[in-house]
């Protein structure tokens, strides 16, 4: 059990990079041209589309013992680290074709919640109640930062991203405790992972928006949905460890 915890895997999306340093990125503001505006829109809207295909995922895998049992074993293991490593670069290459580029993107979101299906599984049964914790948490964090991004006008403030995204991240979590009982240590954490989702977030969205070599919205979508998967399962874990 423990040794299926532990292996879980992570996203890594390469190629997208700029010159700004860490504060610029959280602390700093960017000017948005119309078509820069539109492609962060398109972003994120492509980011939920990932999200809604890796719940779709999750919710087939961890209902499914074949699948469940698959990737509990070094052979799943395995086959989970090719298929995400190797999804994400087919979207990259087909960026540039909205149909090829986007199958793949939505295809890469539903594998990523199948390979989940062990530790979902797990949760539901030795926890129940973490997976709703680790999904709201992660949800807001998303939320709140889409919410900016979607009314930002001609500039993005990754400070105003921040708050907006850290408030309702704190006020959700405090919502939240009320239906689950989470006790304050439990609250404490989950309010933590939600804080820590939303710099990951406005980092990475700052990131995209400086990014000189941007000709996609796929790129841009491939990596924040990398930074949600690994907070999703951050946030699992952190939970199941705590119970």
């Amino acid at each position: 059990m423990q040794e299926q915890r532990s292996r879980e895997p992570s996203l890594e999306v390469a190629g997208v990079s700029s010159h700004l340093t860490v504060s610029d990125k959280l602390w700093g503001q960017t000017a948005l041209a119309d078509n820069r505006a539109e492609a962060i829109k398109q972003t994120y809207l492509l980011l939920g589309l990932s999200v809604a295909f890796a719940i779709a995922g999750g919710v087939v895998g961890a209902s499914t013992p074949a699948i469940v049992n698959l990737f509990s074993g070094w052979i799943g293991w395995i086959l989970a680290m090719v298929v995400l490593n190797v999804a994400p670069h087919i979207a990259l290459a087909a960026r540039h074709n909205p149909t090829l580029g986007v199958t793949a993107l939505v295809g890469d979101g539903f594998v990523s919640g199948l390979v989940l299906a062990p530790i979902l599984s797990l949760a539901t049964v030795a926890a129940p109640g973490v997976i709703e914790g680790a999904m709201i948490v992660t949800a807001l964090a998303f939320c709140g930062v889409t919410a900016y991004v979607m009314t930002a006008g001609k500039t993005f403030s990754a400070p105003r991203g921040l708050m907006a995204g850290i408030f309702l991240s704190i006020v959700g979590v405090l919502v939240l405790n009320g239906f689950l009982e989470m006790g304050f240590l439990g609250l404490l954490i989950s309010g933590a992972i939600g804080v820590f989702g939303v710099f990951i977030l406005v980092f990475a969205t700052s990131e995209v928006l400086n990014n000189p070599e941007a000709d996609s919205p796929i790129p841009g979508a491939l990596m924040l949905f990398a930074g949600l998967f690994n907070i999703f399962v951050a946030a699992v874990n952190i939970l199941l460890r705590r119970d």
